[in-house]
């Protein structure tokens, strides 16, 4: 683990970030439209935070674990920060049943709060108390891959017990269980998942299906009526896969080759556009005839519009995920072990994700779900079937110095 690393933000990735703020992932709201895995949404108070000096690291005690004292046995509560829309919750919004269910079972008090509007904003408010080995205020908090990767690396993540997690260690779905950025899943659990797909409208295609980024590419009925994603690691990880690529090991001349894969269908007019969350409705109305999607407009449009489809290519797709975590020197450690592993019990699990309708990442959920709505249980968007899930792949972990070359190339590409 490293033991510092520079926070400098470079032009190119504070780009990508507002790009992401204007019309990307972090622009989008909870349930209507599924929102960042990437950068995320950017307030600009998070940038000037980011972009500072050097962050040191955090103290550490023996075996790599932050270090810290656990008040769960006397002070039965724990805190909880999270996304919003993000949590299960009455149609009248006074209630949370899940979180209501845990504390009636364990004794222990939840104080949820939506206070995660965007992953670099988020980093903003909590990297001073992380820096200086201070408690956060929160125990738990739910970040997205790429952050989760640098508090793992910066050691301002503690280091699970898992004996506390007996459910999640043994429920969490293969495709999730061992990220580059947290081997064997030593710091953190997902929430949930996040696909990027194929998707098309039939009625634009002539009824055709459109099933991967050749066609995408390739296609001369397609010309000028497909898009890709503004966020990079969907975009060139979908053409990575495409290419017989993995985006778990890339190497700088394969993302140059996808790069020029890419711009050669810009140059041909074959690319309509890149664009974040804006492209919902022009596939609605046909206007793009098929593109590179995130899984949860597709739910979301399929509800009510019958031409829209998807597809999972055969090279595979790009997933991530949001994920829980516990900060150093948080105070209740035990308690939040507890409300992770509560998450990944079956029925609590399928609660959850017939509200949330992202990627359920816990094993043993379709009959459950099944109980609630048959539809959501039979989605492999919401519960990926083994042949899905073998098909999935993660965009691997950057180095700051990858992240600049690779967004300034990327920004070029997409005329950012």
């Amino acid at each position: 683990m490293e033991q510092y690393e520079p926070e400098r933000l470079s032009a190119a990735q504070i780009a990508a970030m507002r790009r992401s703020l204007t019309n990307g992932r972090g622009a989008l709201t909870r349930r209507s439209l599924i929102r960042a895995s990437g950068m995320g949404a950017l307030a600009i108070g998070g940038l000037g935070t980011l972009s500072a000096c050097g962050i040191p690291p955090a103290k550490r005690s023996e075996g790599g674990a932050a270090a810290s004292d656990d008040h769960s046995a006397r002070e039965k509560q724990v805190n909880f920060s999270n996304w919003t829309e993000y949590m299960d919750v009455t149609e009248d919004g006074k209630h949370r049943p899940t979180l209501e269910a845990f504390t009636k079972r364990t004794g222990i008090s939840v104080k949820y709060t939506e206070d995660i509007n965007d992953n670099v904003e988020f980093f903003g408010k909590i990297k001073p108390q992380l820096a200086a080995g201070q408690d956060t205020g929160r125990d738990i908090i739910c970040v997205t891959d790429w952050l989760a990767a640098r508090i793992v690396r910066l050691g301002w993540a503690q280091k699970l017990d898992p004996s506390n997690l007996p459910h999640a260690y043994a429920n969490l779905s293969a495709q999730f269980r061992s990220p580059d950025w947290d081997p064997g899943r030593a710091h953190s659990y997902p929430w949930a998942g996040i696909p990027a797909v194929i998707a098309y409208n039939s009625r634009a295609t002539g009824g055709r299906k459109v099933d991967s980024v050749t066609q995408l590419l390739d296609d001369p009925k397609l010309k000028g009526r497909v898009s890709f994603l503004s966020e990079m690691r969907d975009t060139i990880g979908m053409t990575l896969l495409d290419m017989g690529k993995d985006p778990g090991t890339f190497t700088d001349a394969d993302y140059d080759a996808a790069i020029g894969r890419l711009q050669k269908g810009v140059d041909k007019n074959q690319i309509r556009r890149f664009t974040g969350n804006d492209y919902t409705a022009d596939l609605d109305k046909g206007d793009i005839a098929a593109c590179v999607a995130w899984a949860g407009d597709i739910i979301q449009l399929q509800a009510g519009n019958p031409d829209i489809k998807y597809a999972i290519p055969a090279a595979g797709y790009v997933i991530s995920s949001d994920n829980l975590m516990v900060p150093v020197e948080a105070r209740h450690k035990t308690n939040a072990e507890k409300l992770i592993d509560y998450y990944y019990e079956p029925p609590v699990a399928a609660q959850l994700a017939a509200y949330i309708n992202f990627v359920c990442p816990v094993d043993g959920v379709r009959e459950e779900l099944a109980k609630i709505d048959r539809a959501m249980a039979d989605n492999v968007l919401i519960l990926p079937d083994k042949e899905m899930a073998s098909r999935s792949h993660a965009f691997r972990s950057l180095t700051s110095k990858e992240e600049t070359a690779y967004e300034e190339k990327f920004a070029k590409l997409i005329g950012a």
